[in-house]
């Protein structure tokens, strides 16, 4: 079981005032897309995107997101990420 850390990720949006957002999921956690669309513009009033591209990793950033428009990536991995690295 992961914890995907909903609570963090809205916790972000709505610092930041984020209008549109991108989230990335590896293949293991794609399954889990409608729930965090869900919760995300539920409780923020922002779109969700969802990239269905690769991620291979936290360097692994989805390129086109300039032409997007996106204020916030949101990146899900399987492994812990030192929060303070990321820049939460």
């Amino acid at each position: 079981m992961y914890e995907l850390e909903l609570e963090e990720a809205v916790k972000r949006v709505k610092e930041i005032k984020a209008k549109i957002i991108c989230i990335q999921l590896p293949d293991g956690l794609k399954p889990k897309a409608k729930e965090i669309v869900d919760k995300i513009e539920r409780e923020t009033g922002a779109k969700v995107l969802i990239w269905l591209g690769s991620n291979f990793g936290a360097c692994d950033m989805p390129l086109g997101l300039e032409k997007m428009k996106v204020d916030l990536l949101i990146s899900w991995g399987h492994n812990p990420f030192n929060k303070r690295l990321e820049g939460w």
